[in-house]
């Protein structure tokens, strides 16, 4: 077995070769036997993609697990460990040794029903049904020389409520960071200053921050790397935490002891850890109808209010259109109609156009 403990994260690592290909990434684990059955579990997938002769037609078991090797478990931060398990999820729906080319209409219908039963919005089931799917029998038809059915992948999507925008207020910014535990504070922090999301926040590294060019490099949705700037409030807030580890900007304190972990050791911040506090968080404070990707919505709004510039607000959102970011500018047109109405109060007091009425003077009899 080749488990290993990395000093930066509280989880045992797998690093193996299976036919000159590497497999390596956090087993998810904390007990070293655990962690060799996971470790295991991979071992026997990357055969499973690999063990194919020339011509011979994939399984949907064995396109998952190659399509992992190859593209999935090189997605940043959190997402792919959700993304591995939507991959698990669709090779046992569909049955671990369904051909690729025996997949259609039908059984991409039946995996989305099935998904819909358990309750989640329509969102997760496009996300951990529908796209992962499209991807791997896409990749399979593209790059492994697949026979795959053509599937109008559109009418398989199920709608999505148009995504709103969802300001943080004072006084629930107040209670959030009340109920929220002090060791997450930078992090949430961080996300109402820079917009940056989730997983952005928790993949920060020390490498990415350039103390004197005054940026931070972000690595975004599809691998997409950009900056932003690395402002005087941002420095501010960031400078202190150095030391905390060699390599995550954010952490956490261990409240107890597990394994090599001893209580009150700083570990980098991760991705469902993250969520877990948020959820906690935001009950404890009773914030309705606010999720942490309102954290980046907060952060353009208040960029909005204070700039008046809509392109400043996609800079720092790195949109590459203008027209994603055109959803904000309801900020402004608030801004705007409450400063009109404000002129109209402060003028409705007074008639316009009118001069002040000067009291009749009595003639004086004679």
């Amino acid at each position: 077995m080749s488990v290993y403990k990395d000093k930066r994260s509280p989880y045992y690592q797998y690093d193996f070769q299976v036919r000159g290909a590497r497999h390596f990434g956090s087993t998810g684990c904390t007990s070293r036997r655990e962690a060799e059955r996971f470790e295991e579990e991979r071992r026997q997938l990357a055969k499973a993609a690999t063990r194919r002769a020339a011509g011979e037609p994939l399984t949907i078991s064995q396109a998952t697990a190659k399509f992992w090797t190859e593209v999935g478990q090189h997605y940043r931060g959190g997402y792919n460990a959700t993304f591995l398990a939507a991959l698990e999820w669709i090779a046992l729906q569909l049955g671990k040794t369904t051909l690729l080319h025996e997949i259609g209409r039908r059984q991409v219908s039946e995996a989305v029903a099935r998904r819909r039963a358990d309750g989640v919005s329509n969102a997760t089931i496009n996300r951990t049904v529908t796209e992962p799917l499209r991807r791997v029998l896409g990749r399979a038809r593209k790059h492994w020389e697949q026979e795959v059915q053509d599937i109008p992948w559109r009418d398989f999507l199920l709608p999505e409520p148009k995504e709103r925008v969802r300001e943080l207020r004072a006084d629930e910014e107040t209670r959030l960071f009340a109920a929220l535990r002090p060791d997450y504070h930078p992090v949430v922090r961080f996300a109402l200053m820079s917009g940056c999301r989730l997983a952005e926040c928790v993949g920060l590294t020390w490498d990415d921050i350039d103390w004197g060019g005054r940026t931070i490099t972000i690595r975004g949705k599809g691998a997409k790397v950009d900056t932003i700037p690395l402002t005087s409030g941002l420095r501010e807030l960031l400078w202190p935490l150095q030391g905390n580890d060699a390599e995550a900007v954010f952490t956490y304190v261990a409240d107890r002891a597990d394994g090599d972990i001893r209580k009150g050791d700083r570990l980098p911040v991760t991705y469902e850890g993250l969520k877990t506090q948020w959820r906690r968080a935001k009950a404890t404070a009773s914030l309705a109808d606010f999720r942490f990707h309102d954290t980046r919505h907060t952060a353009a709004t208040r960029l909005l209010r204070s700039s008046g510039n809509l392109k400043l607000v996609q800079k720092l959102l790195r949109h590459e259109d203008v027209a994603t970011t055109t959803k904000y500018a309801h900020a402004h047109d608030e801004d705007l109609r409450r400063a009109m109405e404000a002129v109209e109060n402060k003028t409705a007091t007074e008639s316009p156009g009118k001069s002040p009425e000067r009291p009749i003077r009595k003639s004086k009899k004679r």
